[in-house]
């Protein structure tokens, strides 16, 4: 099943595609997600190593659970082909009420058909005050689009 904006990317397409997996990121619906990824998807999530849907399904579940109140925002780095690199930041809080932002690097290959295919990330954590917080847009929905982005946040 094809997933567009398919590669090779433009700078627009690179950023509707982007976006696209910041939102799903954001639901925190591990099937979801994982729907945007090949069967036989290779992951490093620092220093974690997952393969195909199944153990990404369980890795973002652990992830999320641990990960209680999880905001994203990815922007774009670079693109080439079917190549997008991405900075992002998160901001999340611990079942001890503690809150961190993550910060870091994603590099993404895509499938002919738009699926993520490899995904290396290099994040990390930062403990925050919760008065220091930045990412603070309802859970339930998306992040709105006038809210800052990183740049804007000086992140």
């Amino acid at each position: 099943m094809a997933r567009p904006p398919l590669p090779p990317f433009t700078r627009e397409s690179a950023i509707q595609k982007v976006r696209a997996a910041e939102d799903a990121w954001n639901t925190r619906d591990p099937e979801r997600v994982s729907q945007a990824y090949t069967e036989d998807s290779r992951w490093r999530n620092r220093s974690t190593f997952v393969t195909g849907r199944e153990e990404i399904v369980g890795f973002l579940t652990a992830k999320w659970r641990q990960e209680q109140e999880y905001r994203l925002i990815k922007e774009l780095w670079a693109f080439d082909g079917a190549r997008i690199a991405v900075r992002f930041a998160y901001e999340w809080r611990d079942a001890g009420g503690r809150w961190f932002r993550s910060h870091g690097n994603e590099n993404w290959l895509f499938d002919d058909d738009g699926l993520m295919a490899e995904r290396h990330a290099s994040i990390n954590d930062i403990a925050i005050e919760e008065s220091e917080r930045l990412f603070l847009w309802d859970r339930a929905a998306p992040r709105p689009a006038d809210h800052a982005g990183l740049s804007t946040l000086g992140l």
